[in-house]
C-alpha cells in the first residue's frame, strides 16, 4: 500500500528535534516509509533522516516488531539499479542484526542467512566503491560492507571464516577504479579485527584469508600500482596497526600477533626496506 504525501511524516521537525519516536505512527508503516527514503539520492532524506532515524529507533527497540521487514527490505537493495540505495542497505541490517545481537530471539537465524546470501553476492562484486559523490553524499560501499561484516560475524559465527574471506575479495577486487580516500581501510582493517575477535579460531583460520590476498598480488611487478592493489596494501597497513593496538572496546584479537606477521610479509613486497 502506498503512503499518500500528504500522510509522510514531518522529517525535518523530528530531525531538528533529535529524532523523538512518533508513539502514534505504527511501526510497520515507520517501516515502509523509512525504506521508502533510504533509496533515495537526496542525501539529506536517505541519510540526515531515513538512516539517522532508523539506526536509533532500532537500537532503542522501537522497531522490534518489523526488524526481519526492514532485513529483508534492505537486502533485496543489493540488485537496486540506484548505487546510493545497495549502499545504504547493509548499515540497515548492520543496525537490525547489531539489536538482534543485544536480544536473543529477535530475529531468526534463517532470516540472518537470507540477508547473509544477498550481502554476500553483492559486497565484493559492486563496482562503485565511490566513498563520497558530491551530489549524492557519501555512498561508502566498502565501509558500510565492511561495518556489515561485524555484525554478521556475531550473528553467525559459524560464517567467520568466509567473512574473512569476503574481506580479502572485497580489497583485492581487480576491477577497481577508486582508490580509497575516505578511511575505507580503516574500516576495513577494524571490521577485519572484530571477526578476529571472536573465540574459537584457529591460527589457521585467523590467517587464512590472506592467502587470497598473497595469491593477487603474486603477479606484480615493475610499473605502477594498480589501484585494487594500492588499496589492498593500504587495508594490511591499517590491519597492521589494528592488530597492535587493539580496539578500544575489545582489545587485541587471538592470533593477533600471527596475523599481523603475514601483513607485514605481504608489505614488504612495495617496501623492502622494512625490517
Amino acid at each position: 500500500m502506498r503512503t499518500d504525501p500528504a500522510d509522510l511524516l514531518d522529517w525535518p521537525s523530528l530531525a531538528a528535534g533529535g529524532f523523538p519516536f512518533p508513539e502514534a505512527v505504527p511501526a510497520s508503516r515507520l517501516a515502509d516509509e523509512l525504506s521508502a527514503m533510504l533509496v533515495s539520492p537526496d542525501p539529506q532524506i536517505r541519510d540526515d533522516h531515513a538512516c539517522t532515524a532508523a539506526a536509533r529507533w532500532i537500537r532503542e527497540g522501537r522497531l522490534d516488531g518489523v526488524l526481519v521487514t526492514l532485513g529483508d527490505t534492505a537486502a533485496g537493495r543489493f540488485v537496486h539499479p540506484e548505487i546510493q540505495a545497495r549502499t545504504f542497505a547493509p548499515l540497515i541490517i548492520g543496525s537490525v542484526l547489531t539489536r538482534a545481537h543485544a536480544v536473543p530471539g529477535l530475529v531468526p537465524r534463517e532470516a540472518a542467512e537470507r540477508w547473509y546470501a544477498a550481502f554476500s553476492a553483492w559486497y565484493p562484486a559492486e563496482r562503485d566503491t565511490r566513498g563520497w559523490d558530491d551530489s549524492l553524499g557519501w555512498l561508502h560501499a566498502v565501509a558500510h560492507g565492511a561495518d556489515a561484516i561485524a555484525a554478521f560475524a556475531k550473528a553467525l559465527p559459524d560464517r567467520r571464516t568466509e567473512l574473512l574471506e569476503l574481506c580479502a575479495r572485497r580489497m583485492t577486487a581487480p576491477q577497481a577504479d577508486y582508490r580509497y580516500a575516505q578511511l575505507e581501510d580503516a574500516r576495513l582493517a577494524r571490521a577485519l579485527t572484530r571477526v578476529l575477535q571472536a573465540p574459537g579460531l584457529t591460527r589457521k583460520q585467523a590467517t587464512g584469508w590472506l592467502t587470497t590476498v598473497e595469491k593477487a598480488l603474486a603477479g606484480g611487478g615493475p610499473g605502477p600500482v594498480p589501484v585494487w592493489a594500492f588499496n589492498t596494501f593500504a587495508t594490511l597497513q591499517s590491519l597492521h596497526l589494528h592488530l597492535t593496538r587493539g580496539l578500544a572496546d575489545e582489545g587485541v584479537p587471538p592470533h593477533a600477533e600471527a596475523v599481523a606477521a603475514r601483513a607485514a610479509g605481504l608489505l614488504r613486497l612495495p617496501c623492502h626496506w622494512l625490517a
